[in-house]
């Protein structure tokens, strides 16, 4: 029974996050296949029968854990809009992947980790997804080109160039930090990468003035 003056849907909610970020650990760790429920519950805090109260299997978590993901992304994604300005809305797409980076480093490399093993567990309906909304802002791309905002660039290929450069610092912090001379990331080092990558690549997207 939930305390008093707190409901079902807040604990639910405060569980599946705690629960959602053991698992990150975990799986970031150990990988889907070697992970296990009763070491999620342990790092979550919460007794193994409460982790299969709100969720099935470690798959299910799994899934989550990635839908979690691809969710902040598409927060990120809308900074891209036919609306904005092409320099405004790239230096804030830029900035927002960034922080999200800095902030999620652990479920950032888990995704990373799930990639480089060939994307077995990664769900059709989270590809689709993907492959909708990249779609979708290619052709914000396309119209700020045709518009002359922009010299002409193959938009899922400047997609590609800023998805690696903003996950890099999270993914292979320790060769980010090897790179800077520093022992580990700062937020100052993230804002100083958000101005380098968005200057160089608003350097060759901007039109020249005539």
């Amino acid at each position: 029974m939930a305390a008093p003056g707190v409901s079902e849907d807040r604990i639910r909610a405060r569980n599946v996050q705690k629960i959602l970020s053991a698992a990150v650990e975990v799986f970031s760790r150990k990988g889907l296949d070697g992970a296990r429920i009763v070491e999620i519950a342990k790092a979550s805090g919460l007794p193994k029968g409460n982790v299969y109260y709100y969720f099935s299997s470690k798959e299910e978590i799994y899934n989550a854990t990635i839908a979690h993901l691809i969710h902040s992304w598409d927060e990120a994604f809308q900074h891209i809009s036919a609306d904005r300005e092409p320099a405004v809305a790239i230096e804030d797409y830029v900035r927002t992947k960034l922080e999200y980076a800095r902030q999620n480093a652990a479920e950032t490399r888990l995704f990373a980790n799930e990639i480089l093993q060939g994307a077995g567990h990664l769900s059709g309906e989270a590809r689709d997804h993907m492959r909708s909304i990249t779609a979708e802002k290619a052709k914000v791309i396309d119209a700020w080109v045709a518009a002359g905002k922009m010299v002409k660039v193959d938009a899922r290929h400047l997609f590609i160039l800023l998805w690696s450069a903003t996950q890099f610092y999270a993914e292979f912090e320790a060769l980010a930090c090897d790179a800077l001379q520093v022992d580990q990331l700062r937020t100052a080092d993230y804002n100083l990468a958000a101005k380098t990558i968005t200057q160089t690549v608003l350097g060759g997207l901007l039109p020249r003035p005539s």
